[in-house]
């Protein structure tokens, strides 16, 4: 199936029939097409969901363990979990056996890939070997101690430990927001840049990095009263008045929209790009909460840029 007509009319897949509606089913002519994996979103019944993963399961194995690695990847990137590969290899191989599938992590993947395992209800699991791990690594993981610094004149809401009056400028590869655990580092002739303290570009072990007294102590100034750029992918089901509602949604909660832009994902899912104005994460935290509830919207992520 690729579609329904309803009353000669084409809907998108999870339009909502009405008693008394004359259904036309659409069906793909290719005959190895099977089913979409966003339809594990859209479907109602328990039935329903256990065959499209049956499909999938049994026809799309290396796709499934592909998309297994995605999911997972990006779940441990909404935690803030980063680890070295020998790190991650022992996470990825407790959480297999925990799941029944010791010392067999593709079919682990492939099960989230189809999925028989809910990448999000893994969380508690993730947190729980990450601790472990951590405690099992050698010395410290983040050599930085955070402290309450002595109030200094601040830039860009942003408290440098020791340093009046510096340059300071956020760094675009991560786009930290009030809230966020951050860290400095002195460039070279540009001031301090701040990152998130779980930026890909900030050195897991700050003490066995290549330039480690250039990291520095930063606060968030408690007074901060500045408006940041946020940016977010939108996933969702592309259908009319999207745009609007979304528009609608934000202006309702006077959030302004600085850029937006759109792309089709491989599985046929729209993927909106959204830079709005907020004043902090928690602001931020809200507007995703009310955004996951316009029709259409699968889900949404912070995105670096």
């Amino acid at each position: 199936m690729i579609g329904a007509k309803v009353d000669g009319r084409i809907v998108p897949i999870d339009y909502q029939i009405r008693t008394g509606q004359i259904v036309e089913i659409l069906r793909s002519t290719d005959p190895n097409k099977g089913p979409s994996r966003d339809w594990l979103n859209i479907v109602t019944t328990s039935g329903a969901r256990a065959k499209i993963r049956s499909w999938f399961k049994k026809e799309k194995r290396p796709e499934n363990i592909a998309e297994g690695k995605a999911q997972f990847e990006r779940e441990l990137r909404k935690n803030g979990i980063r680890l070295f590969d020998e790190e991650l290899e022992k996470l990825i191989l407790a959480l297999a056996k925990r799941k029944g599938f010791e010392n067999d992590p593709d079919e682990f993947f492939a099960a989230i890939g189809y999925g028989s395992i809910v990448v999000e209800n893994l969380q508690p699991f993730i947190k729980d070997e990450y601790a472990r791990i951590l405690k099992e690594a050698e010395g410290p993981r983040d050599e930085i101690v955070v402290t309450k610094p002595i109030h200094r004149t601040s830039s860009e809401g942003i408290i440098v430990e020791g340093i009046d009056n510096c340059l300071v400028k956020l760094s675009k590869c991560c786009n930290p927001l009030p809230g966020d655990d951050i860290i400095g580092f002195v460039t070279r002739g540009h001031g301090v840049s701040v990152h998130k303290r779980d930026c890909t570009n900030v050195p897991l072990n700050i003490r066995a990095s290549s330039e480690p007294e250039r990291w520095i102590r930063v606060f968030w100034d408690e007074n901060v009263k500045e408006e940041f750029n946020a940016t977010m992918d939108i996933y969702c089901i592309s259908r009319i008045g999207l745009m609007a509602d979304i528009s609608t949604t934000l202006a309702n909660m006077h959030v302004d929209i600085r850029s937006i832009s759109t792309r089709d994902s491989k599985d046929g899912i729209k993927v909106l790009t959204l830079t709005i104005a907020v004043n902090g994460v928690e602001h931020l935290q809200s507007v995703t909460k009310y955004l996951k509830k316009v029709n259409g919207v699968l889900s949404v992520e912070r995105t670096g840029v």
